[in-house]
């Protein structure tokens, strides 16, 4: 089939949506011969078998979003009722993994050898509870069953490694989930296999964090062995009240994550960028030291470190300014709430 006809063809029958099956597309005229044709040359990628998507829409989307997408597909393609677990249903409650990997995660009350499952499902075996199980609405507008939100800290905790465990308990804990239920798990001793792992996040997480970038900080200072900082740190001046991530108040010492959504998703990039520098200007005049870190600096532990620990133990502050003479009001000042809840791989 000729390229431009092929591309026409699509162009003209693609259902409205990303992920279309196979009945769906056969109804539209895009059946068996045009789908291999379009596979071939490059045009469909075939996300699992029966669930196509187009490749422009496909490379488009971030790797987060892609993985929601083989969920879509998942669901779309299977004809049995499917219970989502683990990393799935994180993303399915919007408690976004970091990194949590491609593979669809589902449990059934089966060995899981005992299923047909496909090269990209990964199935556990667990008998749950009626209470352990929730339906949620997918972002595609389809109900899905899934795991309760506690449950779904659980198993992340035993299966992920520490800190991407420790990204989904912290956005769980922001979207309702009850410690109290998930303690109880290691107390009533429901979970053996991985119990260790699970106490371990439970010891670490918290609710405050706003952002993945967050989180993988607070974990991050915390294996650099620095003090413990002072989450979401409130600290007034004379043009307003300003709050950081993480804060060392005899230190005069706060530590940003900047995220790229805080420069470009609530206000024009220039504003965004002059508040922030008139905020860390009237800091500075009160003594303060302000440390901005960004994704790539996770990735370098070493640096963090120097610059965290070179801050807090400097013997002398800095004499506080003259008084800046602004209004003390808030507004255009005070940040709240502006960071996603969910920004797997950039905040």
């Amino acid at each position: 089939m000729q390229s431009r006809k092929l591309d026409a063809l699509i162009a003209a029958n693609w259902p409205d949506s990303t992920i279309a099956v196979t009945s769906d597309l056969a109804g539209k005229g895009l059946g068996a011969r045009v789908l291999t044709a379009g596979v071939r040359s490059g045009k469909l990628i075939r996300v699992r078998r029966g669930a196509y998507a187009r490749s422009s829409d496909w490379r488009r989307r971030p790797p987060w979003e892609q993985d929601l997408l083989r969920i879509q597909a998942h669901q779309l393609s299977s004809r049995s009722a499917i219970l989502y677990s683990h990393a799935s249903a994180a993303r399915l409650h919007g408690c976004a993994p970091w990194d949590g990997g491609p593979l669809v995660h589902v449990t059934t009350p089966f060995s899981p050898a005992q299923t047909s499952s496909g090269e990209d499902v990964r199935a556990h075996g667990a008998a749950l509870e009626a209470a352990e199980i929730v339906e949620v609405l997918t972002p595609w507008g389809r109900p899905a069953r899934v795991t309760s939100l506690e449950r779904t800290v659980v198993d992340c905790a035993r299966t992920l490694e520490f800190e991407r465990a420790l990204v989904v308990a912290d956005q769980a804990l922001r979207r309702g989930a009850d410690p109290v239920l998930i303690q109880a798990y290691v107390d009533g001793g429901r979970i053996t296999r991985g119990a260790r792992r699970l106490r371990r996040v439970l010891d670490a997480m918290d609710g405050r964090s706003e952002s993945v970038g967050e989180t993988r900080t607070r974990a991050l200072l915390e294996r650099l062995g620095i003090p413990e900082a002072v989450l979401q740190l409130e600290v007034d001046t004379p043009i307003g009240r300003y709050r950081g991530d993480f804060g060392w108040p005899d230190s005069k010492v706060i530590l940003e994550f900047d995220g790229r959504t805080k420069y470009f998703d609530y206000a024009p990039t220039d504003e965004v960028v002059f508040q922030e520098r008139r905020r860390e200007k009237a800091l500075n005049a009160l003594g303060w030291d302000v440390i901005r870190i960004e994704w790539q600096d996770l990735g370098r532990p070493w640096e963090v470190e120097r610059q965290v620990k070179t801050a807090l133990s400097r013997p002398e502050r800095r004499k506080p300014a003259v008084p800046l003479r602004e209004s003390s009001g808030t507004a255009g000042f005070e940040r709240e709430a502006e960071k996603p809840r969910a920004c797997p791989s950039q905040c």
